[in-house]
This record gives C-alpha cells, sequence and structure tokens, in this order.
C-alpha cells in the first residue's frame, strides 16, 4: 500500500517526467482533481493506465480522503494528481497525505514542475529567500487584512490569484506595501503565450488595469476543444458567426449566438460562472470580441477557440459537424 503524490506539467506537456508516465500506468486507483484535465493530460503524453480514476478537489476532499485511506489500507496503490504541479500546494492533498502518515501507510512523492518556484526564478527578485502565501483572500477587507499582516515582510513573496481578481488585489498591493516595492506578474507559464511583466506594484497595477479586457482571455488549440467535448459536462461551445453561417454547418452541441446579440445584456441569461464556456467564430476575430462582452457581465470561465470553425472543420474526425435543417415550402 502506497500514496503516490505526482507532480504535473503547469501546461507543456514535454514537462511530464518518465516517474509520472510509470506511476500512472501502474496505479490502482487515481484521484484526479479534475478527470477531464486528467484524461486529456494522458492523451497529450500518450500514456494508458487500467487505473480506477476518481475525483478528488476541494468540496469532496474530506469525504474522499476517508475512502482512499481505506483503499489504501487493503493495498492499493493510490496516484494523487491536481491539474498542474504539486498536489497540496493550494490543491487538495493535505488532509489525504496528513491521515496516510499518522495510519503508518507508505507515502512517496513524484517531484516535478512548480508554479511557485518557476515564478520565483521568472520574476528576478531576490531567491534567497522567499515565503509562499497562497491565494489572498476575495474580498477585498480579508485582502487588505492578509496584506497589512505581511506589510514588514522583506522575503519574497509569491502569491497566486485568479486572473479576474489581479487588478483588485494590485491596488490593494500597493495600498498596503507602496508603490515602490518591486513585483513581477507570471502568467501562462510553459504555455505558448507564457510572459513576466517586472516592475514595481505602482506600474504592475498600472498594467493590468490597461489591459484587464484581454489579460482574461485564454486561446485554446481546436483539438485541445475535441479532447475536451467527452469529458466536461459543464461546457458550453458558443458559436458567435451569423445565423447564416451557423446554418451551414457547425458543431453538433454548439449553442448559436451571433456577436450581435451579446450586445444585449439578456442573452447572458444563458450563462454562469460554473460552466466551461469555449467560444468560437469563423476564424477568430468575433470570438475575442464575443469574449471580451461576456466578461464584462462577469462570466471569467472562458476559452477562445483559436482559428475558429475553419481550424475545427480540418479536424472532421474529431467533431460531429451537422448543417441546420431548413424546411422549405415546395410549390404545387
Amino acid at each position: 500500500m502506497t500514496l503516490i503524490l505526482a507532480a504535473t506539467p503547469l501546461g507543456n506537456p514535454g514537462d511530464a517526467s518518465p516517474r509520472l508516465k510509470s506511476a500512472i500506468e501502474n496505479a490502482s486507483i487515481i484521484a484526479a482533481e479534475d478527470s477531464r484535465r486528467f484524461h486529456r493530460l494522458c492523451a497529450d503524453i500518450q500514456v494508458t493506465f487500467t487505473a480506477r480514476v476518481l475525483s478528488f478537489f476541494e468540496g469532496n476532499e474530506e469525504d474522499r480522503t476517508r475512502k482512499l485511506i481505506a483503499e489504501l489500507k487493503t493495498g492499493a496503490t493510490v496516484l494523487v494528481v491536481s491539474d498542474a504541479g504539486m498536489p497540496t500546494i493550494s490543491d487538495p492533498g493535505f488532509r489525504l497525505m496528513r491521515d496516510a502518515i499518522a495510519e503508518g501507510i507508505e507515502v512517496s512523492v513524484i517531484p516535478g514542475p512548480s508554479a511557485v518556484t518557476m515564478s520565483v526564478a521568472l520574476s528576478g527578485l531576490p531567491t534567497d529567500r522567499f515565503s509562499f502565501e497562497g491565494f489572498p483572500p476575495r474580498t477585498a477587507g480579508a485582502r487588505l487584512a492578509t496584506f497589512e499582516k505581511l506589510r514588514f515582510e522583506e522575503r519574497t513573496m509569491v502569491f497566486f490569484e485568479a486572473p479576474h481578481r489581479l487588478t483588485d488585489s494590485l491596488v490593494d498591493a500597493v495600498n498596503v506595501f507602496g508603490t515602490e516595492r518591486l513585483g513581477a506578474i507570471c502568467r501562462e507559464m510553459t504555455k505558448r503565450y507564457e510572459e513576466t511583466i517586472r516592475g514595481n506594484l505602482g506600474e504592475l497595477s498600472a498594467w493590468a488595469t490597461a489591459n484587464e479586457t484581454i489579460d482574461l482571455i485564454i486561446d485554446v488549440e481546436a483539438d485541445e476543444l475535441a479532447m475536451d467535448i467527452p469529458f466536461d459536462p459543464n461546457m458550453v461551445i458558443v458559436d458567435v458567426r451569423k445565423t447564416s453561417e451557423f446554418d451551414k454547418g457547425h458543431i453538433k452541441e454548439a449553442l448559436t449566438i451571433p456577436l450581435d446579440e451579446l450586445t444585449d445584456p439578456a442573452s447572458m441569461a444563458n450563462f454562469d460562472d460554473n460552466q466551461n464556456i469555449y467560444i468560437h467564430c469563423a476564424g477568430g476575430y468575433r470570438s475575442v470580441i464575443a469574449s471580451s462582452l461576456i466578461k464584462r457581465q462577469g462570466i471569467h470561465n472562458i476559452r477562445n477557440v483559436v482559428g475558429g470553425f475553419k481550424a475545427i472543420s480540418e479536424l472532421p474526425d474529431k467533431f460531429h459537424i451537422e448543417e441546420t435543417a431548413i424546411a422549405e415550402e415546395v410549390k404545387a
């Protein structure tokens, strides 16, 4: 019986280690933060497995921990993976590791990609001493109180933050730490659009405010969308082309909302923040505008499909493309 925590790639599948691949192939049970993302990772790194895959996220961590401990006691090998990076680091796994140790169960860790250490290295800030502070509180009052406790911290501090809260967090950081304290924003690490913005907090806050709308749009390739469809029950595919374009051919699962209709706030009734919304147009331009319009209404979990329907139609074996049936009056 062995509990294994394994680090997974932050975004680039090429960072998956041979030990991770071997652990996936040989585990009895795999506890994954998001089974959809885990299946996509396995497809990307060309690994097959026979293990039973269980969801293991913040909402069910306490209940799952008890069940996994019971499985471990029967001799199972349990592998824990998060969406990216190392389990337990702002991700599920701590309770399971703690309880396994208390029960005398063998535990092991497979090292690998870490957003914490990578961001410190990329930042250009002192690396001899640093602290990891996790996610700041979501509300302004609690966030300011947390920052206030750290006001005199001299070490480099690492925070995680959701894109749609970045600007507010930086404004609060300026209020507590001052405009001149140096910092860095590291985003899309290891991915195609990896970027690090360096400067003092005043400059970073100004940058985030100016780039807020663009910064929140995540691009995905058409083949990524295809891999997500079977595993994501919360997926909503939105086609923002004109109705005439949609009728000529569209993804079977897609919802049609032409771009000009998105200027009506009532159209946002179709969405909520629990959905994973994938937006595409014909080639990629209109979908970026559509993403910005939706985000202005407070919906943030949005992905723009690069290349639009043109890229999608070039993968006929991965998508179910259909035309809209139009009834025509037959004249005698």
